[in-house]
């Protein structure tokens, strides 16, 4: 008989990335799939393979004014009833989630119906919707081994995106997967921060690169992300200093980017450790510093102690000690050839089949505890 899983996640690329590849994976071992997440996640259905979105009302606690939280409770339940009568209507088996805040209701009101329930944790610390939900989920994956975790966490990976898992593919087989750039060659610098690096990283990336000695700046081809607001005054910055540079909000096509790229600089966000990664591709690493649990320094430690990359906190990387960390690179490309290779042992790129193998075993009733491997009970029933 054909299984349904209701795939719930919180309306951010953080979240909807994994579970997108999760469903494909599903589809294509015939599996129904249906989507929950909120509003926002709208904007990535249309690259989803599904067969129903469904928009669930959810809200946070954000705000302790009396008002406020009676209407959040308000909302929140009438997400929960939703997801209830959804869950009857579509004939769910499991339901996996993916953590944010819009996961919740449907989540929460699966587990009440007594539907087996599967966690993927994309970071290396539990985040607040899964950490709530954990003690009655069936199985808990992750994407990262961290002490913080539960004891019988399955560490799957991350389940990339389709168009970043092709390239990663073909450069596991290439014998030049990482290409070094020497002398007087074009120097490829990605800088990508997301929303909770653009603005940082556009004021500090383009004068470093402006403190830069000549001959250095003249090599630097730079793919910077940056706020909307500041991409005119920064694109005017760098071309009056010889700076060839692609200035832009958001860029398609991250994959191929990622792949030219001789050096990456980023937020240590789940997807993007993982992407960098796949791709065996150096980099520094400057994790949000108002992450309420650190994940992001949490992720970048196993490929930071394998040599893959260098984590620097944002409060020491001012633009003249981003400048000296980007001249040091770019003189050395025989090292970060030996860290681009670093990088690439880290990555886990079965993350998606073995992720949806423990789905299915949820669903079969046949998952056996940690790893789907020891012969004892499973962890909650």
């Amino acid at each position: 008989m054909t299984k349904t899983a209701l795939l719930c996640a919180g309306g951010t690329g953080g979240h909807l990335f994994p579970a997108q590849a999760l469903a494909q994976e599903l589809k294509n071992r015939g599996w129904n799939v249906h989507l929950a997440t909120d509003e926002r996640g709208t904007r990535y259905s249309e690259k989803f393979q599904i067969d129903g979105l469904h928009v669930i009302a959810s809200a946070t606690f954000g705000s302790k004014n009396p008002v406020a939280v009676a209407k959040s409770a308000l909302t929140l339940f009438k997400g929960y009833s939703a997801s209830k009568t959804l869950i009857k209507k579509l004939g769910i088996d499991v339901a996996i989630g993916f953590g944010g805040y819009p996961s919740m209701p449907p989540m929460v009101a699966a587990q009440r119906m007594g539907l087996p329930t599967v966690l993927h944790e994309q970071n290396a610390v539990l985040g607040r919707a899964n950490k709530f939900l954990a003690k009655k989920a069936v199985a808990v994956a992750a994407g990262f081994s961290s002490e913080s975790l539960p004891p019988d966490t399955v560490i799957t990976g991350n389940p990339l995106r389709e168009e970043v898992l092709k390239i990663a593919k073909r450069l596991d087989q290439s014998e030049v997967p990482y290409e070094k750039s020497v002398d007087q060659d074009p120097f490829n610098l990605l800088v990508v921060g997301g929303s909770q690096g653009a603005q940082y990283f556009g004021e500090t990336v383009p004068k470093a690169i402006v403190l830069l000695p000549e001959e250095l700046r003249k090599r630097v081809r730079l793919t910077l992300q940056a706020r909307a607001e500041q991409v005119e005054q920064v694109k005017t910055l760098l071309a009056a200093n010889g700076v060839s540079a692609e200035v832009a909000p958001f860029f398609d096509g991250m994959g191929k980017r990622l792949e030219q790229a001789h050096l990456v600089v980023s937020r240590a966000g789940a997807s993007t450790v993982s992407e960098i990664a796949a791709m065996g591709r150096p980099s520094i690493l400057v994790p949000y510093p108002y992450a309420l649990d650190h994940d992001q320094a949490a992720n970048a430690a196993e490929l930071v102690e394998r040599g893959g990359g260098t984590v620097v906190p944002q409060a020491e990387l001012t633009a003249p000690v981003l400048a000296e960390h980007l001249a040091l690179a770019m003189g050395q490309p025989e090292k970060l050839k030996k860290q681009a290779h670093a990088a690439a042992m880290t990555s886990k790129p079965r993350a998606t089949q073995q992720l949806a193998d423990l789905v299915a075993a949820v669903a079969e009733k046949s998952y056996l505890g940690a790893g789907m491997a020891s012969k004892g009970p499973p962890r909650h029933k």
